[in-house]
C-alpha cells in the first residue's frame, strides 16, 4: 500500500515537472518573439498597423488620443505582447499537445495533431477576417453615421480593449467547425441532432453576436452569419468523417467474415 502511494506520488510529481517544463518552453517562445518584435519593427510600428483600420475611417488629420500618463508607452507594449502570443501560438499549442499526448491512444494522437494545426489556422483566419473585413466596414459605418458636429478622437486604451475583444470573439467563432467535429467524434451528439438543432443555433449565433459585438446591427451580422456558416461546414465535415468511419468498420467486418470462411 505504501509502495503504491509512493509510486503514485512520484508519478504526480513527474507530471508537475513535465507541466512546468512545457509551460516554461511556451513562455520562452512568446518572450523570444516579443524581443524580436520589440527590436524590429518596434512596438510603435505594430500599434500603428493595428490602428490602421480606425485611422482610415477618421477625418483627415485626426489622430487617436492617450488620456493616461504612461498609456502611450504601455499600450504599444501590450499590442506587441499580443502579436508575440499570436505568432508563437503554434509552439504554445504544440507544448500543450506534447504534455497530453502520452496519455492518449494512438488513434487519438493521430487526430490531435491535425486538430491543433487546423484550430491554430482557423483562429488566425478569424483574426484576419476581423481585421481586414469587419474593422474596416464597421469603423466606416460608424464614421458615416456620426453627426457632423462631432470630431471623433478614440482613446488608444479603449481601442485596444475593443480590438482584443473582437479578435477573441472572431477567433473563437472560427473554431466552431472543430467543436462540432469533436462533439460528433466523441459521441456526445449525432449529426442528425445537430441538423435538427439548426434553428436554435441560428438564434444562439445572433444572441452571442449581440452580446459580444458593439451595439450596431452591421457588426452583429458580420459575426452571426460566419458563425452559422461555419456550423454548417462543421456538420458537413463531421458527416463525411462519420460516413468514412462506418465504411471502414463495414470493410473490417467483411474482412473478418472472409477470414472466418477461409
Amino acid at each position: 500500500m505504501t509502495h503504491d502511494a509512493s509510486s503514485s506520488q512520484d508519478t504526480f510529481i513527474s507530471h508537475l515537472v513535465e507541466l512546468r517544463t512545457r509551460l516554461l518552453r511556451a513562455v520562452m517562445a512568446i518572450l523570444a518573439v516579443f524581443i524580436v518584435l520589440f527590436i524590429y519593427p518596434g512596438p510603435s510600428v505594430i500599434y500603428d498597423l493595428l490602428a490602421q483600420p480606425m485611422l482610415a475611417s477618421l477625418p483627415e488629420g485626426t489622430r487617436m488620443i492617450a488620456t493616461g500618463v504612461i498609456t502611450p508607452f504601455m499600450v504599444p507594449i501590450k499590442v506587441t505582447m499580443m502579436a508575440a502570443f499570436v505568432l508563437a501560438l503554434p509552439v504554445v499549442l504544440y507544448q500543450a499537445w506534447a504534455f497530453v499526448a502520452p496519455g492518449l491512444y494512438k488513434h487519438e494522437q493521430k487526430l490531435a495533431l491535425p486538430l491543433i494545426a487546423s484550430s491554430t489556422l482557423l483562429f488566425l483566419l478569424g483574426m484576419a477576417f476581423c481585421y481586414f473585413v469587419v474593422f474596416r466596414t464597421v469603423f466606416h459605418f460608424i464614421a458615416n453615421f456620426a453627426p457632423q458636429s462631432i470630431t471623433p478622437a478614440p482613446d488608444i486604451e479603449a481601442y485596444l480593449s475593443f480590438v482584443m475583444t473582437m479578435f477573441v470573439a472572431f477567433g473563437v467563432t472560427f473554431e466552431v467547425p472543430i467543436a462540432v467535429i469533436l462533439l460528433v467524434k466523441s459521441g456526445m451528439v449525432t449529426v442528425e441532432k445537430l441538423r435538427a438543432a439548426r434553428g436554435y443555433v441560428i438564434v444562439g449565433a445572433f444572441v452571442i453576436a449581440a452580446v459580444v459585438t458593439p451595439p450596431d446591427v452591421l457588426s452583429q451580422f458580420m459575426l452571426a452569419v460566419p458563425l452559422c456558416l461555419l456550423f454548417e461546414l462543421g456538420v458537413l465535415i463531421a458527416s463525411a468523417l462519420k460516413k468514412r468511419e462506418v465504411q471502414r468498420e463495414d470493410d473490417d467486418s467483411a474482412d473478418d467474415v472472409a477470414t472466418h470462411h477461409e
